[in-house]
């Protein structure tokens, strides 16, 4: 997508009233290596599309980020947080909860440790979740809607999170690293495997854990 495209795209979307659409899979954006940012809508748009982006996580069900391909733009932008309600109970849990973040040309390493495995969803695949083996601990390298360059750790599910809203930066989706027999829908992983626990969970939809 030219500059000019891109631009004209982004004044439509934001043109717009109410949360941004979702792309659906399919859709050949979501496959797309994404452009990285380098100024081309200037630091004001910059900022309504983020905000934008960030309303529209925040107003669908149970979203925890949400990257430009999402809602169209192959570009290498992504926001994510934990909502109020998921955050509360990580709280109460003891585990850290994810403050909103800007990941503007983010990066990913893993930083050492072991991979641990976990069902996703993804807004783009409505209505389906599956098991996905990550690492535990990454370094993300990433801009902020300031330019700033930041070199960060990342651990448990901040770094799930960071993984899923990268990879839709190089047109991977987490289909693509899923364990496939665990494929569910979103009302069995609740009502079923989530009660029942990962490891039970792969014994009787029958695959391994890492």
């Amino acid at each position: 997508m030219e500059n000019r495209e891109l631009a004209d795209r982004v004044a439509q979307l934001l043109g717009e009233p109410g949360p941004l659409g979702i792309v659906q899979a399919g859709d050949p954006v979501l496959r797309q290596k994404t452009a990285s940012y380098d100024g081309q809508l200037g630091d004001d748009v910059l900022r309504q599309l983020i905000g934008r982006m960030r309303e529209t996580m925040e107003k669908t069900h149970n979203a925890v980020g949400l990257a430009a391909p999402q809602v169209g733009l192959p570009l290498r932008l992504a926001v994510l947080a934990t909502p109020e309600a998921l955050t509360a109970r990580l709280v109460e849990s003891g585990r850290e909860p994810v403050p909103f973040t800007v990941l503007i040309n983010p990066s990913y390493e893993p930083a050492g440790g072991p991979q641990t495995m976990s069902f996703e969803g993804c807004l783009s695949v409505s209505g389906w979740q599956a098991a996905v083996a990550r690492p535990d601990r990454i370094t993300l390298t990433r801009e902020d809607e300031t330019g700033r360059r930041l070199v960060e750790e990342h651990a448990g599910l901040g770094a799930r999170i960071v993984q899923h809203e990268t990879d839709h930066l190089d047109g991977v989706l987490y289909l693509d690293r899923a364990e496939l027999r665990s494929l569910s829908t979103a009302e069995q992983v609740v009502k079923r495997w989530g009660p029942a626990g990962l490891a039970a969970t792969a014994e009787q939809l029958g695959f391994r854990l890492p």
